[in-house]
């Protein structure tokens, strides 16, 4: 009998794993010897298929000698070859061409936006952390203190101030700051090395497993490039005093299985206002990968931030109304601020089985932080003014894990995501006071230590039914908030614990080789201030965000692509830490639907068009109707434009940024206006020399970039008025450009 059972085992667990009797091994890489991520391989005869890891693997079931596989990559030539001795690992070299729309096929793709994504860095390269998030499609952003503090952002719906409901990360460091000084999700990208990126995924809505916190709106996650293909040296310099000069330098060229560089990015400028920015920032990147005879992937990246800027601040409408100052004057021009951050980040790959993949990332930031502003003028301080300082010093660890396992369930195809995660964040003497002229403090409103702990597990299921895919998943976070109140007396420390599950479930049916449907929907999260959590008796602390989209991907034409989406989105309530006031502001419970709609065609090998747009209705639940406007919210946004790449030496592009109207207010009796601000760039190449210019605002638009409804009072009023504040776009700014290759 025990004979039997055991036979019994043996024939299910032959049968289980009768799907990988057959199957070819491979490497896939570049001309540079580099690992070529995503490459689609497909069997033309079983019709299995599969994708290439980070590290150039892949494993394709299903085959045996004499099938003739396809192996394609946007970018890159396509390869078929006859698989020969399936017990050899083979090597395939792809060579990199012009990136043709073209052959972009849907059903191969990962993820055909990211790869859209992709393919718009190829075609107009970015050289300022504001042109880095720009690409990410919907996304709308605006600066408003002196270009060294960290862009408002908007998207579906959402003022997402300087990060609150998007979660955003670069090679796996979260770049949203917890409890921090100025408000909750800071999130300061001015560290990144814009040509240092590589690769930008992202997802609209609370969809994603491996997104935790700020994952509401959406997330981005910013990848740095392993290698450059060749040093460089760039100088630029255009109007309001502004210099960029940057050097990027590969360190271990035709070194087998190994590559280095380094990167030092310094900028400086005034800016088009009456009083001068100052700003300066310098930016120092490097990171080191190496391969070992395995493909076991392992890097080291390190960068070092620092910027220090004055500022003119957000001005009220009726000041230049009445011609007591310039659309670039000032009311308080005390403002500004330092910053500064250093990120260590160590990242391993390792194929633990032919069907299990392992990555990890460990890192470690130092963060410094400190900012002057004024946002009433002499509301508070008829005699002094009402300027604050917000200050903080933080230290952030963390790590994060995911195994990646292949298998069966039946004959189905099932891919099985999961892992764990930790960051630990220690921010002490977290500070908000009243000062004067950036010297004298008056009054300490805040100053405490925040320590926060997010634990976090997640797991995703793929399931794939032919055509038809189905991907439930689980998230599972904990949290600690810890607070030692230093204005207190008593020095004891509150503290508060939450756990919270978001589960989520996405459906992908691709109806041809080049049409995608799929209805995805989630719950999402966002955190709260720690000084909200502990001192709150509410429990809703990590108030929910329930999403769901039903959209296409689409090529109705070899040359066109695409993308629609319908969704929804609601938010529980939440309590809101005001860090320029140092109190609690509740806000209700909030909906918001709308359509998204992008467009990609190329009109011919160096000639392509983009444009997205997003149409929202935005809606607070708990307002009488007409009361329930949410501040800020736009109604709609739209960007695209017309790129050149490498036509007889020449580059370029012309770009547009549009945002509608917007209500500044519950009411809507305050507005906020829209803008439509038109970009030029080009570039010229011969030999190892290209040269460039960019105009900002190429018609010189009046425009407002960032615009609040502030109650304020001037110095010489009786009463506050509240209107709008806004922070002046920049003017027709031409700047020129050399780059030298080596």
């Amino acid at each position: 009998m025990k004979f039997l059972k055991t036979q019994t085992f043996l024939a299910a667990f032959f049968l289980f794993n009768l799907n990988y009797a057959q199957q070819l091994k491979g490497l896939v890489i570049n001309e540079h010897n580099q690992p070529l991520e995503g490459t689609y391989v497909y069997n033309l005869n079983s019709k299995s298929h599969t994708h290439v890891l980070d590290n150039g693997l892949f494993i394709l079931n299903e085959t045996k000698a004499g099938d003739s596989i396809k192996f394609g990559l946007l970018g890159y030539n396509t390869k078929i070859l006859t698989a020969g001795n399936l017990n050899e690992t083979i090597k395939i070299v792809l060579a990199e061409k012009s990136f043709q729309l073209d052959e972009l096929v849907i059903s191969e793709q990962l993820n055909a936006l990211n790869t859209v994504t992709k393919l718009d860095l190829k075609i107009t390269p970015v050289n300022s952390s504001q042109e880095v998030l720009r690409k990410v499609p919907g996304l709308i952003i605006g600066q408003h203190a002196g270009g060294g503090k960290a862009e408002q952002l908007f998207l579906r719906g959402f003022d997402v101030d300087h990060g609150t409901d998007i979660s955003l990360s670069v090679d796996g460091i979260p770049v949203n700051m917890v409890s921090h000084a100025h408000g909750q999700g800071y999130s300061d990208l001015h560290f990144i090395i814009p040509e240092t990126i590589g690769k930008i995924g992202f997802g609209k809505g609370p969809y994603y497993p491996k997104e935790g916190d700020f994952n509401t709106a959406g997330y981005v996650d910013f990848s740095t490039k392993d290698y450059i293909k060749e040093s460089s040296i760039s100088f630029s310099a255009g109007q309001f005093n502004t210099l960029r000069t940057l050097g990027m330098f590969n360190l271990l060229e035709n070194i087998k299985a190994q590559n280095a560089y380094i990167a030092l990015e310094y900028l400086t400028g005034d800016g088009p206002f009456d009083s001068p920015q100052n700003f300066n920032r310098l930016n120092l990147f490097g990171k080191y990968v190496m391969f070992t005879q395995n493909n076991d992937k392992l890097s080291l990246t390190t960068s070092h931030f620092t910027s220090r800027w004055d500022a003119s601040g957000q001005i009220p409408q009726r000041a230049v109304n009445a011609g007591s100052i310039s659309r670039f004057g000032s009311i308080d021009d005390t403002e500004g601020g330092t910053t500064s951050r250093t990120n260590f980040n160590l990242e391993f790959t390792k194929q633990v089985s032919d069907y299990t993949t392992f990555k990890t990332n460990a890192f470690y930031s130092n963060y410094n932080f400190e900012l002057y502003s004024n946002f009433t003028f002499f509301l508070e301080d008829i005699t002094n003014g009402d300027q604050i300082k917000q200050k903080e010093n933080r230290d952030v660890f963390g790590v994060n894990t995911a195994f990646s396992t292949e298998t069966f369930l039946g004959k189905t195809p099932l891919n099985i995501n999961y892992g764990l995660g930790l960051r630990h964040d220690i921010s002490n003497d977290n500070e908000l006071s009243k000062t004067i002229n950036k010297t004298i403090i008056k009054e300490r409103v805040q100053l405490g230590d925040i320590n926060q702990t997010n634990i976090d597990a997640f797991i995703n299921a793929k399931l794939e039914f032919g055509a038809f895919t189905v991907s439930p998943a689980l998230r599972f976070d904990y949290f600690k908030f810890l607070y030692n109140d230093k204005l207190q007396n008593d020095g004891k420390t509150l503290f508060k614990t939450k756990f919270i599950v978001s589960p989520k479930l996405n459906f992908f049916y691709n109806a041809n080789n080049n049409l995608q449907w799929f209805l995805k929907s989630g719950i999402g999260f966002h955190s709260n201030d720690t000084r909200v959590v502990v001192t709150n008796k509410e429990e809703n602390i990590l108030p929910r965000a329930y999403g769901v989209d039903l959209g296409n991907i689409w090529k109705p034409s070899p040359k066109l692509m695409i993308s629609t989406a319908a969704w929804y989105l609601f938010l529980e309530q939440e309590f809101v830490y005001v860090g320029d006031a140092g109190i609690v502001e509740p806000s209700g419970k909030t909906e918001r639907l709308g359509l998204d709609f992008g467009v990609r065609y190329q009109f011919n090998d160096w000639l392509f068009f983009d444009t997205d747009a997003t149409l929202t209705k935005a809606r607070s639940k708990d307002d009488p109707k007409g009361q329930n406007h949410i501040p800020l919210a736009p109604d709609f946004t739209m960007a695209g434009g017309l790129s050149i790449k490498d036509n007889k030496g020449f580059s370029g592009s012309i770009k547009y940024r549009y945002i509608d109207d917007r209500p500044a207010n519950e009411d809507n009796s305050i507005i906020a206006d829209g803008y439509l601000v038109t970009d030029l760039n080009a570039n010229y190449s011969f030999s190892n020399i290209t040269l460039g210019v960019v105009i900002e605002n190429l018609f010189d638009t009046q425009w407002n970039e960032t615009q609040f409804a502030t109650e304020s009072r001037l110095q010489n009023e009786m009463q506050p008025v509240e209107e709008i504040h806004f922070t002046p776009g920049t003017p027709f700014f031409i700047k020129g450009s050399i780059t030298y290759k080596f």
